[in-house]
Parts: structure tokens; sequence; C-alpha cells
């Protein structure tokens, strides 16, 4: 796809920025190189913005809307798309939606109107809820409830955070979405999908006035809204290590280790974010290689930060190789915490580290697609969309010292949730 304004020596993107009087705020980046165009907009609404008992709504939203508005008929939204030799898709988190299409750059007013009819008057009705209940309980079952360790992420949140909203998972609960009214969603909508709530984001081969112009003739109608309610919760502190056991329709045992981590974006995040890949991300990370590789004690590790608004996780996983006990693959995989803990980074390690994190900086920026969402995830949750082209100096940043001093703050067992993963068999 596109090449961006981005080298090693100059990883900048240029863009410009602008709010419509209905709050609406628009980001432009051109790229000239090759004739496509991606559309993007970035709600700043996500599963902890739900009601405890509407749990799911954030992301149900995300498929509802695909089901056409008063002027797209039912089940066209895609086939508008399609047809015009593009792609579509969204994505929820608990702390925003995101909707994007990638079309041939002569169909940009066609995404425009497609993400208007969105945000101005989408089908939310009971036909088109049925529908999306039967999608989502069907997506419910292959992700998390038909998947060997699939119930880890539902599970780890439980347990790790008592009071904030992120206790559930982004797809929520089906008896919440089954037992909530038409007049439930539509309410939602009504408060969440406002333009003073988005960020629109234009990226590709495109005339800087004449676009301005179609967002003014495409968005600038709609009114604007209320701000809508931000969640205020603050989780206090894990009062000492959790513990637990699950048992699972799985072979073989696992343990699932979850420490909580800074918010998205605070000085703090970048040194723990680096540290969780240098532990478990990619074969060469320390848990692979020596809790997998050379003690053999499992036969997959695996990690994943859950970088949210409000302060997160680093989860860390491991599958016993088989007839190794769940006890002794945690003590291999409390031996790797401890020595980050005790001993300096060497600095090889940390350069080979920092050049990943470049390397998958210029990936995502060589891409339309990433781009646009890098510049609305900047503006919505970093303090400015200038943040897309700093966020990587923050990780380039970080010292041997700064990954020693998180490791003793963060990665210690006081501040996490330990959960044995066991066959339903050996339950009894």
């Amino acid at each position: 796809m596109a090449h961006p304004e981005v080298s090693k020596a100059d990883r900048s993107i240029t863009f410009s920025e602008f709010d419509l009087p209905n709050g609406l705020h628009v980001i432009l980046h051109q790229e000239r190189s090759t004739p496509i165009v991606a559309v993007g907009v970035m709600y700043h609404v996500g599963s902890k913005d739900e009601a405890r008992d509407r749990r799911g709504f954030a992301h149900f939203f995300e498929h509802l809307l695909f089901e056409g508005s008063d002027n797209i008929a039912r089940g066209d939204y895609a086939k508008y798309v399609e047809k015009a030799g593009g792609v579509l898709n969204a994505n929820t988190t608990g702390d925003r939606t995101y909707y994007y299409e990638v079309l041939p750059s002569n169909q940009l007013e066609l995404g425009l109107w497609l993400e208007s009819e969105r945000m101005l008057h989408a089908r939310v009705d009971e036909k088109g809820i049925s529908t999306q209940r039967e999608v989502v309980k069907e997506e419910r079952r292959q992700r998390y409830e038909n998947q060997p360790y699939g119930s880890i992420l539902p599970e780890v949140l439980e347990r790790a955070y008592t009071q904030h909203p992120y206790q559930w998972p982004t797809i929520g609960y089906m008896e919440d979405l089954v037992s909530a009214s038409e007049a439930d969603f539509k309410s939602f909508y009504k408060t969440f999908y406002v333009p003073n709530n988005a960020v629109l984001v234009v990226v590709g081969d495109f005339e800087q006035e004449t676009t301005m112009a179609a967002i003014s003739k495409y968005f600038g109608g709609i009114p604007k809204g209320a701000m809508p309610p931000r969640n205020a919760v603050v989780e206090p502190p894990l009062q000492g290590e959790v513990r637990d056991t699950v048992y699972d329709k799985i072979q073989l045992p696992a343990v699932v280790q979850a420490y909580r981590i800074p918010a998205l974006g605070t000085p703090d995040f970048y040194a723990v974010d680096m540290l969780n890949r240098l532990l478990s991300n990619g074969n060469s990370s320390r848990l692979v290689r020596t809790v997998k590789d050379e003690e053999q004690k499992a036969v997959y590790v695996g990690s994943f930060s859950l970088p949210f608004e409000d302060p997160g996780l680093a989860i860390a996983f491991a599958v016993a190789n088989m007839g190794v006990d769940v006890g002794s693959l945690e003590a291999s995989m409390d031996r790797q915490f401890a020595l980050v803990r005790n001993e300096p980074v060497p600095e090889a390690e940390l350069r080979k580290l920092k050049v990943q994190i470049e390397t998958e900086q210029a990936t995502e920026n060589s891409r339309v697609a990433g781009i646009a969402n890098n510049l609305a995830n900047a503006y919505t949750f970093l303090g400015g969309t200038g943040m897309v082209n700093t966020e990587v100096e923050h990780y380039l940043a970080v010292t041997s010292a700064d990954l020693q001093r998180v490791a003793r703050e963060y990665f210690v067992p006081e501040n996490r949730v330990v959960l044995h993963y066991l066959p339903i068999a050996s339950k009894n």
C-alpha cells in the first residue's frame, strides 16, 4: 500500500487538523504515491463506558452499526465498499470504538458518506439488534467458550479489577444484551455517537481543499451532542497477590500471570511495555528462550499488554509441557521476573528490543490504514495528534536502569494475579 513520508532518519508524519462547529475533530494526512485513501472514525467509547447491567454495548455497536441507516438498506453497508473495490472493518477496546474503510482515492466521498450516515442516523432497531445478538453470541462461543484457554482474559479481568469497568471483557455478557430494550440501545447511540465524541481521519491520495469541503458537506450538519459521561472509577491497588485455580476444557495445564501496569501514555508505561516484550514477546524473548526452549517446561509462552486509558495489565502465560507440574512451571517463570528485578538488562539486548519497536512502527506507518489508526489514537489518548511522531522516542529513551526500576515497582508478586489453569478431568 502507500508509503508515507517516513524514513529511519525522519519518521515524522505531516498532518493538518481542524474542528467543525459541531465539535468533530478532523485530521488529514496526504500520501500521494498510491491512489488509495483511508477514512477512519474513532469514537471515544469502549467497554469502560458501559453501565454494569449493560456490559458489551460498545462492542455490540461495532456490529450493529453495519446494519445500515435511514439511507442505506439493511445489509448494504459492506456491499457499497466491496463494489467500489475497497475493504472495511471495525474494532473495539475498553476505551474506544474504531471504524474504517480503505478505498480507491476516487471513492473518498463514498467513505465520508458512509461514516456520516453511521454517525447521524444509523439503524438502531429491534430487527438489527436481534440479528447482531446472534452474531455476537456466535463470536463469544468461538473466541471464549469453545476455544482452549479462551477464558483467560475474562478470568484475569474479573480478579485484577474489583471496581473499575475493565473487570468485564469487551465482548460483554449475553444476559445483558438479551435483557436490554431497543430504547437502551437507542440511548447508548444518542449518548456516545455524537460528533464531539469522535475524530475523523483521512489518509492517502486526496486534494486538501476539495476534501475539506466534502467533510463539511457530509459532517457539518450533524448536530453536536452533550458531552458523554466519563468513567470516574479509580481502581484501588491490589491488596497483595491474588491466586486462583480455573478448571477448563484443556489437555495441558497453564500458568497465567497478570501484573497491574500504568496507563497508556504515562512515563512508566513505555518501560513496562518494553519489559513485557523483553520477557515473553517473540522467540528470542527470555521466557520463550529459557522456560520453553532450554528448560522445556512449556510448549508455548506468550504475553500481551493491555494499554488502557486507565491503568492496565501486562499478561504473561505459559502452557505446560507434558508431565510438567504447574508449580514447577510457575517457579521457572518467576526466576525470569526476578532476574530483571535483580540484574540490569544488557545494553545489546536493549538495543535489539528498540530496533524491533522501530521496525513495528515503520511497518504500521507503511499502510494508510495504519497511519489513520495511529493519528486517531494519538489525538484521543496521547494528549495530541503530534504525539504520533514522538511516541516511539519514549521507547527509545528507555534505559536499562528504567527497566530494572519498573521491574521492581510493577513486576512483583504483590502486584499480580496468578491463575493455574487445570484440565477439568483433574478436578476430582
